[in-house]
């Protein structure tokens, strides 16, 4: 009788955990030092971020939201930066093969907060919208590090033009 209750309070968690993982979001390790000093500020620092599915549902995004995508070089990795500049937005590459670009319908321009140590935009060019998978929301493990993160835009990293969304 304990196995049948069991089973049966299984066979319904397991959709709804599905579901809740799908839908709302999930806690994801970050790896590398490419959005460092935002997150593994360390070199021993590991930070595990909580991922809004929900939040980019419908593709919206905005400048400064923190974002996990689909690598455009590597579709089995996903990779975590900071959104720059959104379609119709004119952007200062760096090293990228022109030094401004005017960012695509339907896409947008990501960099990682260290630039030294990171493969974005200025490697790929702007990013397909429908690569982005999860914004990140907040910093959950380790304890010291417990914190909201805000949708900001490094100062030296502005778009030059703006287009009001």
């Amino acid at each position: 009788m304990g196995i049948s209750r069991f089973l049966k309070s299984a066979l319904a968690g397991i959709p709804i955990g599905l579901a809740f993982l799908d839908i709302v979001g999930y806690v994801a390790r970050v790896e590398g030092s490419s959005m460092q000093p935002a997150l593994n500020p360390g070199q021993k620092d590991t930070d595990y971020v909580f991922l809004s599915r929900w939040s980019v549902r419908n593709l919206e995004v905005n400048r400064g939201d923190i974002v996990s995508l689909v690598s455009p070089k590597n579709p089995d990795q996903k990779i975590l930066k900071r959104v720059l500049a959104l379609e119709g937005d004119v952007i200062s590459t760096i090293g990228y093969y022109k030094p401004f670009v005017t960012v695509p319908e339907g896409h947008f321009w990501i960099e990682g907060d260290n630039t030294r140590n990171s493969l974005d935009s200025n490697t790929f060019g702007p990013i397909a919208l429908g690569l982005c998978q999860a914004r990140a929301v907040c910093i959950v493990w380790p304890p010291s590090r417990w914190q909201f993160l805000p949708s900001e835009l490094p100062q030296k990293r502005q778009p030059i033009v703006r287009r009001d969304t």
